[in-house]
């Protein structure tokens, strides 16, 4: 007999555990990501109580009820640990594991499917909500226990190889950071400025058009713009060449950091005329790439805010950049960081490109666990 279609309500339960002990605290608050993830939380929770959060052990499922127009958040808790999240999300479980496995239904939602599905059947007007009731309506073809158990297999072994990968990326910052804290301690500081020139050059001759405007993020990089460049001049805006760096002033309401990022690619952009761009006129003692290290420490977004001022918008100025201090060693020295930091940052960016692969799989294995028993 073919396999059909069940609604997914049929296989899991609603988990509603409260810490009403106050077992758990805030190091044991988690959210629920688009990317179908559990992390910590960024909400700030400092001052609440944690009684009425939802105790959300190994094996179970979170459910941000509030859709995003595109993606929902849902996580399923694939540790040893057990976290609390606020009582404005859903906890669920697969109700029989030897029906459905867990992961198995992990790879289930991981897939764009069920978040196009989500979206469509989501409500509401301002805050559009995927509830409980919607979730356990959605359509789920289950197949026979051994046949997950097989596809599950293929994708839990890719997820030990990224885990592992990922490991020896953390294992690689820490000794990043320790090189940078040794310097730190042991080296005097020396502001930046002296090392520093602004770059004013701006777009008059209209060489570069709306395709090379770029703005700038808190996670230190150059991005496509968000703003509507309809009827916008562009003769005013700098150029940023490859090698400079470009900066907002404004730090409030920014998440404690400062946007600013550094080109290093051999492209040329533009940016606006309220950013400020500078870059260093003596790279025969201090490399970019060396200074962008210490632009992309938790410790400078920290620096920055402290020395914001204003009322209305606080500003970080240039005068205020000049007056950076960080150790300046010996050019050899910079040279070995900077290829160790680069190492990092390589490996980061293939360790994210295997979280996109084994994501991307979850269609292909789903689709192959449904067809499989009538091949």
């Amino acid at each position: 007999m073919g396999l059909t279609k069940q609604k997914l309500g049929r296989y899991i339960e609603r988990v509603e555990h409260r810490n009403s002990a106050l077992k758990y605290g805030i190091d044991d608050v988690r959210g629920v990501t688009l990317s179908k993830e559990i992390k910590p939380t960024k909400a700030d929770v400092s001052g609440r109580s944690f009684n009425r959060f939802q105790i959300v052990k190994p094996r179970d499922f979170i459910l941000n009820r509030r859709t995003h127009g595109i993606k929902i958040g849902l996580g399923f808790n694939n540790t040893d640990q057990t976290f609390i999240v606020t009582e404005d999300y859903v906890v669920f479980r697969s109700a029989n594991e030897a029906v459905l496995m867990p992961e198995y239904l992990d790879m289930f939602i991981k897939r764009p499917e069920f978040d196009r599905y989500a979206n469509f059947d989501a409500w509401g007007s301002a805050t559009v909500f995927f509830n409980w009731e919607e979730i356990c309506d959605v359509p789920i073809i289950v197949p026979p226990q051994t046949v997950q158990q097989k596809y599950v297999d293929v994708y839990n072994a890719m997820l030990t190889n990224q885990s592992h990968y990922e490991s020896g990326l953390e294992d690689l910052k820490l000794t990043c950071d320790a090189y940078l804290d040794e310097l730190r301690r042991d080296l005097p500081h020396t502001a930046i400025g002296d090392y520093l020139e602004l770059c004013e050059e701006r777009n008059d001759g209209l060489i570069y058009g709306v395709d090379s405007v770029k703005g700038v993020s808190i996670e230190k990089r150059f991005i496509e713009t968000k703003a509507d460049m309809l009827g916008v001049s562009l003769k005013p805006y700098y150029l940023v060449e490859p090698n400079s760096f470009a900066y907002v002033t404004v730090t409030s309401r920014n998440g404690e950091k400062i946007s600013l990022a550094h080109n290093g690619s051999d492209d040329t952009y533009i940016c606006s005329s309220s950013y400020v761009v500078f870059r260093v006129r003596k790279n025969d003692k201090l490399i970019p790439s060396y200074l962008l290290i210490f632009f992309s420490r938790s410790e400078f977004d920290r620096y920055t805010r402290f020395h914001s001022w204003g009322s209305a918008r606080e500003t970080f100025g240039w005068e205020d950049m000049k007056e950076v201090t960080i150790p300046i060693p010996d050019i050899s020295v910079q040279k070995s960081i900077v290829d160790l930091y680069q190492a990092y940052l390589m490996r980061r960016e293939i360790n994210e490109k295997m979280k996109v692969q084994i994501k991307d799989l979850c269609p292909i294995l789903i689709k192959g666990s449904i067809e499989e028993p009538s091949a």
